[in-house]
């Protein structure tokens, strides 16, 4: 299951907002991106990840994502900061 890492994670980003500027401060060791999130949403994430070689990680659903994350609500993307 790809949430290990995840729920077990120090400290993590949660939501797209903080993951795109924990990209831009290139802290993520890891990001996950659920595969049911609008793509607009998504695409920027996807991209800064390819151009700063940042490992992505699909998941199957944004409800998964957010359990994983521990939120009650949904979540399309998340990053592991420190493990």
């Amino acid at each position: 299951m790809p949430y290990k890492r995840l729920q077990a994670a120090k400290q993590k980003t949660v939501g797209s907002k903080q993951t795109i500027k924990a990209l831009k401060k290139n802290l993520p060791k890891v990001v996950y991106v659920a595969d049911n999130a609008e793509k607009h949403v998504i695409d920027p994430i996807v991209k800064a990840c390819v151009e700063k070689n940042v490992p992505l990680i699909r998941v199957d659903s944004m409800k998964n994502l957010g359990k994983a994350c521990g939120i009650k609500v949904e979540c399309a993307t998340a990053a592991i900061i420190e493990d």
